[in-house]
């Protein structure tokens, strides 16, 4: 699961602090960037000398007990020891990866890494290309919009770990006793919305969080928005307040006008609460959510039930993805090939990475595993016996790639709270809190020396 709260290491700079940094990786000439290319190809015999050789990886993650999916790895390659590090996650991991990079000293071999803070690192140039040492081979093991997220043409910056392609889990009860049906388009949405209030004037179907802009973000993939885009050098695209994204926020800003949804924080007691409550009737959330739900309300076992997102066009599904992260090489790795092989280990060989999805509940990102019987076929009791991977599996298809991201999202991340998440908040208009979300974010680059597209 990705994390929930960001506040990364550019959150916490002063923009003079910050236009050093973006000076200091951005390099020299006008010149725009050229197109990567893949680095050389590692030979099978020198991937077999480097995993003989007696070898120590350090490896930062969050991700709970995966010593279990490491002891793998060293079963197999005995020769070598992996170091697990938990600095923390979200903010402080990034902080800390950043600081050790910067000082030339403690920096890890391989370091968990979510999607859209990949082209923070590739900026500065300090991800390895593992496109030659095995990981070039696996592209068709995913869907495009997930190897997109990881490669820029034949570079492949990093092993996709998890994922979390959106869809809407419901209480089927709730709705049932509300007469309200599962709504299949968000014109349907806003009418049961409307709807189930009027039959429960306690609850709602559903809640807006102001403090979430990973959920809208990815309300905005899925509308067909492109709000960010990074060419790798020196020049942006923000386009938050585009059509697609006025589009979204109106939406949501009608249902709040005729009072059809809370605006409660997310991820607080209360909000825990009002899951397991039936305070909302349903969730809008990504394929880590119904195991999360499933610790969260424990009570409403069988009640949920798990959907596609609402569509803005039926004819054509379409899904968004929120969260998502991936295990990635430093180039000051003193031994990437045994580090490369790791990341690859972890998350590609099957023993391995069924257990972080059967095990730690991490939603696969690989077509390969996602197809296994023992994921795809996994009945939940809590959501009535619905086979809620195989359905997350369908909307992982929809999911369309191209996605990108700035190099500066902890910014981004940390403004939407005080513009269009405050909007939320204080129920007032959305499209305003857009536009000033788009203008604070488009005044941030041009302030660290980007050039907008």
């Amino acid at each position: 699961m990705s994390t929930l709260t960001r506040r990364g290491f550019l959150g916490t700079m002063s923009l003079a602090s910050a236009a050093v940094f973006f000076a200091a990786c951005s390099g020299g000439g006008d010149d725009g960037p050229a197109a990567p290319s893949a680095g050389p190809q590692v030979s099978q015999a020198d991937i077999d000398a480097a995993m003989a050789k007696p070898t120590t990886l350090t490896f930062w993650t969050w991700v709970p007990d995966i010593q279990n999916e490491v002891d793998l790895f060293e079963k197999k390659y005995p020769a070598i020891k992996v170091e697990l590090v938990n600095v923390g996650q979200g903010a402080p991991h990034y902080q800390k990866l950043r600081a050790a990079i910067q000082s030339g000293q403690g920096a890890p071999d391989v370091t968990q890494m979510e999607f859209q803070y990949i082209p923070s690192f590739t900026l500065g140039d300090n991800l390895l290309d593992i496109s030659g040492y095995g990981a070039g081979a696996i592209k068709d093991q995913y869907p495009e919009w997930v190897w997109s997220q990881v490669s820029t043409g034949d570079v492949v910056y990093a092993v996709p770990q998890d994922v979390g392609p959106m869809g809407l889990l419901y209480r089927d009860d709730l709705l049932a006793d509300a007469g309200v049906e599962v709504p299949t388009t968000w014109e349907a949405f806003v009418t049961a919305a409307a709807d189930y209030r009027k039959a429960n004037p306690k609850s709602y179907l559903t809640n807006l969080a102001p403090n979430q802009p990973g959920q809208i973000i990815g309300y905005l993939w899925q509308a067909g928005a492109r709000p960010f885009a990074y060419d790798g050098d020196k020049t942006v695209t923000v386009d938050l307040a585009s059509e697609a994204g006025k589009k979204v926020v109106a939406l949501w800003g009608e249902m709040l006008a005729a009072g059809s949804l809370s605006v409660d924080p997310d991820f607080t007691d209360s909000w825990y609460q009002g899951l397991a409550n039936g305070k909302y009737a349903s969730w809008p959330t990504a394929a880590w959510g119904p195991v999360f739900l499933q610790g969260t309300a424990k009570k409403t076992s069988g009640q949920w039930r798990a959907v596609p997102l609402p569509q803005w066009d039926e004819a054509a599904p379409a899904s968004g993805n929120w969260g998502g992260s991936t295990d990635a090489v430093l180039k000051s790795s003193a031994n990437p090939i045994a580090a490369a092989q790791l990341a690859l280990y972890i998350n590609t060989a099957k023993e391995s990475a069924l257990k972080l999805a059967t095990e730690q509940f991490l939603f696969p990102p690989s077509t390969t595993i996602l197809e296994d019987p023992e994921v795809a076929d996994q009945e939940s009791p809590f959501f009535g016996g619905q086979k809620v991977n195989a359905t997350f599996t369908e909307i992982s298809a929809t999911v369309t790639p191209d996605f990108g991201w700035l190099p500066f999202m902890d910014f981004v991340y940390t403004n939407f709270n005080e513009t269009l998440g405050k909007a939320i908040a204080d129920k007032g208009d959305l499209t305003a809190g857009l536009q000033a979300w788009q203008d604070a974010v488009a005044g941030y680059a041009k302030d660290q020396g980007f050039t907008l597209a």
